[in-house]
């Protein structure tokens, strides 16, 4: 015997949709467990919210108590997820399960063979997206690391904060960075500087304790001499650097000259003023 978890839900503008209601979500649902020979173990009803998130109080209680029942019902596939992502998520989750998901009225059931392979050229056709958009993202990107203007990425880097786009020195960490520079000018290696940097207090800019590799990527980041670096491109930036192109290509020397770490991490890379 099948045991069916019957889900449904309205978000506030189908409320005055015909043929949305709760109402009548339920009873052609449980009219078709019944023409099926399934049980029906329990009903989950989000109303008023919307299908593009999970964040739904019956959704995320159905997904919990998921041994209590062994495929999820619902009338049409939108009802469940508006968001491609998320329903494929959901379906990989309940593949880890052994679950089964069907649709009333778009006959699509996994628990049968036809199903399976619907859903298959679903999934597939949802990868080709995915990779078709990361496809159009790397390209835009590559456009723009060869071009500008503007940074690549969302996150500012240590010394750093990003306003509208743009790159402004941040009072605080810049002279951190400036010290990390200097440190290695003057001969230091990197375990020396990382050890000194966590005596002394200072933090990353995700707040972490320093370690080599963490010192060698400040050391190796042209942005700090006022450069932008991207899938093999490097090109002048708008913004400010923290340190000068002969500090930065001196730094680079150094590093080269300790050639085992060096060539462990990353070659060196010399910027043209």
């Amino acid at each position: 015997m099948v045991r069916v978890a019957i889900y449904t839900r309205v978000s506030t503008e189908d409320q005055a949709k015909e043929g949305f209601s709760l109402g009548a979500q339920k009873e052609r649902l449980e009219a078709y467990c019944v023409a099926r020979g399934w049980t029906v173990t329990s009903h989950y009803v989000d109303d008023g919210h919307s299908g593009r998130n999970v964040r739904r109080p019956a959704y995320q209680r159905m997904m919990a108590e998921r041994d209590s029942w062994d495929a999820i019902l619902v009338i049409k596939m939108d009802r469940i997820h508006r968001n491609a992502r998320n329903f494929m998520d959901m379906m990989d989750a309940l593949g880890e399960w052994r679950k089964d998901f069907v649709s009333a009225s778009e006959s699509l059931d996994t628990s049968t063979a036809m199903g399976r392979f619907v859903m298959d050229i679903i999934q597939r056709i949802a990868q080709l997206e995915s990779e078709q958009i990361g496809e159009r993202v790397y390209m835009g990107m590559s456009q723009k690391a060869k071009t500008g203007p503007g940074i690549l990425g969302f996150h500012a880097p240590l010394g750093f904060d990003l306003q509208k786009g743009r790159l402004i020195p941040n009072e605080a960490e810049a002279p951190i960075v400036r010290e990390i520079f200097e440190r290695c000018e003057e001969g230091q290696t990197l375990e020396d500087i990382a050890d000194e940097l966590n005596r002394e207090g200072h933090r990353t800019k995700r707040h972490t304790s320093w370690t080599p590799v963490k010192v060698f990527r400040i050391l190796h980041n042209p942005i700090y001499a006022g450069f932008l670096r991207w899938d093999g491109f490097t090109r002048k930036a708008e913004h400010e650097g923290l340190v000068s192109v002969e500090a930065f290509n001196e730094v680079q020397e150094r590093l080269r000259s300790r050639a085992l770490l060096a060539n462990a991490l990353a070659p060196p890379l010399l910027l043209e003023a």
